[in-house]
């Protein structure tokens, strides 16, 4: 007996039905399942990866709070009361400055000792700063430094000082102090997943502020067998014994002395993977007991069906001329019209087939290309991967608007005006600032692609420096035809101008944008560029062949 009477004996339709079922049944769940492992692992790396960029970005909240400390300590340093030693008038101007705000001011002489505090009415008895290492680490390193959290003697909160080191007079330093309290408004666990948390810890390793699932309350200890680890700029901390099933990330506040983190159990942050596995067991097996069934239930049904179109099949190898069999199964009538017109069909089926292909071939190239082309150009000028990643993305959105309305016109070409729209629509606060005008045509195909591309880029570049990044600012983009003497075909001028923004001057270095709307736009249609960089607004103009957009 031959290996392949082995493998598949005699056996009716039914039995091989089955075996169908259970064989395409299995593998895929097995497939299934591999993806699923293959998923959990990325979802885990990225998930590392984000609880890392989290704990930076609440490193930079915190920052821009000391900054803001730092700024006003640095306003206050400047005032004339305080040269002059006239210390009852600086209270009151810096009490009325920080109305309403949470933070308080104390200068103290050399030794520490309280020459006001705007906590207490002026002329109330202060005694010495309560936290004096702190003053004195900032006077010997002359520099702008925030305490680690203490029990502050006269709020009886705990707090935290932001000490500046100051040679006016009697005050040997300024400080800002809050409650920790107060800061712990700004650690928000809002974007973490849930039952996360989030916590500041200064450099002694007590917690500052903390809020979420697991909260800390200001001046405990943080876990000392975790703070050790934490040495680099950002990263994230994984031990099954310190932390079953968590995952911890941090980051240091850049210049300051303080650490940002943030933590939680991995199970809520890959909830919809676990779900998923559940719905795969259970729908797996589910699944393959339908499979098993419906493949009995159909044999039964199609098993005389086949015999007929067995028969038709076996007349026309012999040479019949046959018509199609009429049975009970609609599909079993299809495939026997479809034998029958098979041979006419072939041909120009082929033919259409080769066509399409050669079509998908054609846009995929070119889109890759220009794809390609721009991410290597932001590569060259992009300053980090996230800006790099921005950029990328900003530019893809513009190219997927052309896309979209391209395919929506099947490729065929699309109106100018409904190519200056749709890229326009991604700035919708500067609809009103905008004035379109010009005769409508339609544009070929590549032509789109180029224009909307070098719209985007005119539209980005006001956005962020010129007319249209304030309310006043206006832009006017026209076309015309002209004729010129040196060319004999007719010719388009387009012109983007801006006025009532904010004072232009030329670049200093020509970034990505600039290509595009100069060397990209000039090459992509045959003409000329020119950009001047007018004192009342940028102008942009562009003279090509309107042969190189009108599709004929």
């Amino acid at each position: 007996m031959s290996l392949r009477a082995r493998l598949f004996p005699k056996a009716s339709i039914g039995t091989y039905l089955v075996a169908m079922a259970v064989s395409i049944a299995v593998p895929i769940f097995a497939f299934v399942t591999l993806l699923l492992l293959q998923l959990e692992d990325n979802q885990r790396t990225t998930l590392r990866r984000e609880t890392a960029q989290d704990a930076l970005t609440l490193s930079r909240t915190i920052d821009r709070q000391l900054q803001d400390m730092a700024t006003t300590l640095r306003l206050l340093s400047t005032s004339p009361e305080l040269e002059n030693n006239d210390f009852a008038a600086f209270h009151e101007r810096t009490e009325t400055a920080l109305r309403g705000d949470t933070l308080y001011v104390l200068a103290v002489d050399r030794s520490g000792q309280q020459l006001l505090n705007t906590r207490r009415d002026f002329g109330t008895p202060l005694g010495k700063t309560a936290n004096i290492p702190a003053m004195e680490s900032a006077l010997n390193s002359g520099r702008i430094e925030a305490s680690d959290v203490f029990k502050g003697t006269t709020s009886g909160e705990w707090v935290y000082n932001v000490t500046m080191p100051l040679d006016a007079g009697q005050v040997a330093a300024l400080i800002v102090t809050q409650n920790a309290k107060d800061l712990a408004r700004l650690v928000t666990t809002e974007g973490l997943p849930s039952g996360w948390s989030a916590a500041v810890i200064d450099q002694g390793g007590h917690v500052v502020a903390s809020s979420g699932m697991a909260s800390i309350d200001p001046g405990t200890p943080f876990d000392t067998r975790i703070l050790p680890s934490l040495i680099a700029s950002r990263g994230v901390f994984e031990d099954e014994d310190i932390l079953p099933d968590q995952l911890l990330g941090y980051a240091q506040i850049p210049g300051w002395s303080w650490k940002t983190v943030v933590w939680g159990p991995i199970a809520t942050a890959q909830a919809s993977i676990l779900t998923t596995w559940r719905f795969l067991i259970v729908g797996g097996i589910a699944l393959l007991l339908v499979a098993v069934l419906a493949a009995y239930a159909v044999a039964r049904q199609v098993r005389t069906t086949i015999r007929d179109i067995a028969d038709m099949a076996s007349r026309m190898g012999e040479g019949h001329i046959v018509a199609p069999i009429d049975t009970s199964v609609i599909e079993a009538n299809q495939v026997a019209v479809a034998l029958s017109n098979a041979s006419f069909d072939r041909s120009q089926t082929e033919d259409r087939l080769h066509f399409i292909m050669h079509e998908l071939v054609h846009r995929t190239k070119n889109l890759l290309t220009l794809a390609q082309a721009m991410m290597r150009q932001l590569a060259k000028q992009a300053e980090s991967v996230e800006s790099f990643q921005a950029a990328v993305s900003d530019r893809l959105d513009g190219l997927v608007r052309s896309i979209e309305l391209l395919t929506s016109e099947q490729w065929s070409g699309a109106s100018l005006r409904r190519v200056i729209d749709i890229h326009l629509e991604a700035f919708p606060q500067a609809a009103e600032q905008l004035e379109i005008s010009g005769e409508d045509f339609v544009v070929k195909p590549e032509a789109v692609q180029n224009l909307g591309l070098t719209l985007h880029e005119l539209a980005t570049n006001s956005v962020k420096y010129g007319a249209l990044s304030i309310p006043q600012g206006r832009v006017s983009f026209s076309w015309a035809n002209i004729q010129t003497e040196d060319q004999p075909e007719a010719m388009l001028r387009f012109i983007w101008e801006e006025r009532n923004g904010p004072e232009v001057a030329t670049p200093s270095r020509s970034g990505f944008g600039t290509t595009v709307i100069k060397t990209h736009a000039a090459a992509a249609f045959r003409g000329t560029v020119q950009v001047d960089y007018l004192p009342e607004g940028m102008t942009w103009t562009l003279t090509a062949p309107r042969s190189t957009l009108e599709r004929e």
